[in-house]
């Protein structure tokens, strides 16, 4: 199949839709956006890129702190309002019917509707000509206690997450194609890993039958 050449853009896709909380200690504001990501893993660190014209812009650069709220699909349309709406004209959080929950080490509230909320104190901004990237350590993690199976693990495929592609928004609900390493398992700890999925599903709807 042969290739079609493109000028240079940001076709980078999917990428995560979420929700940045901020404030600036008065006022808090919620901005969508898709340019965010990980850098590092020890400690844990992110960015979310942010037009310097948006208001949250100033939120963050001002607060040196803001949080990431991952979408699901309940959330999208609130999530897309959010994206497209300036904190400067009104209060998403009323708008949206957005609940707020305090934060444990930031000022930024999380969004109880959100499925995952990360904390994250900036590091450090580095300055482009569209937008600049606010470079943050991860110092909390929230997740929904019903996303938790039995032995604790945190289960996000039942979160009903939203990914954004080339402008549109796509709920994940598709069964994994594999988990990481699985192009190198051996066929026995496939084996072995089936056969304690197919245990813990049991073990589930027993459960349910009981409470039932």
């Amino acid at each position: 199949m042969a290739k079609v050449s493109l000028k240079p853009g940001t076709m980078l896709n999917p990428l995560p839709a979420v929700m940045v909380s901020c404030s600036d200690g008065d006022l808090d504001n919620v901005l969508t956006i898709a340019w965010t990501g990980i850098i590092n893993s020890e400690p844990p660190i992110t960015y979310v890129s942010v037009r310097k014209s948006r208001y949250s812009h100033q939120l963050i650069e001002k607060s040196g702190e803001f949080v990431i709220n991952l979408v699901n699909e309940e959330l999208v349309r609130s999530a897309d309002y959010c994206g497209v709406k300036s904190g400067r004209n009104e209060d998403k959080f009323a708008k949206c019917n957005l609940s707020k929950i305090h934060a444990d080490h930031v000022k930024a509230p999380l969004i109880k509707e959100s499925p995952v909320n990360l904390e994250c104190k900036v590091l450090e901004i580095k300055e482009y000509q569209t937008h600049d990237m606010f470079i943050a350590e991860i110092v909390a993690v929230h997740a929904d206690e019903e996303l938790f199976d039995d032995d604790g693990r945190i289960r996000l495929d039942l979160a009903g997450m939203v990914a954004f592609n080339h402008g549109e928004y796509f709920g994940i609900k598709r069964k994994p194609i594999g988990r990481f390493g699985f192009s190198v398992m051996k066929k026995s700890t496939k084996k072995r890993i089936n056969r304690e999925a197919k245990e813990k599903r049991q073990k589930r709807n027993e459960a349910r039958k009981r409470k039932a």
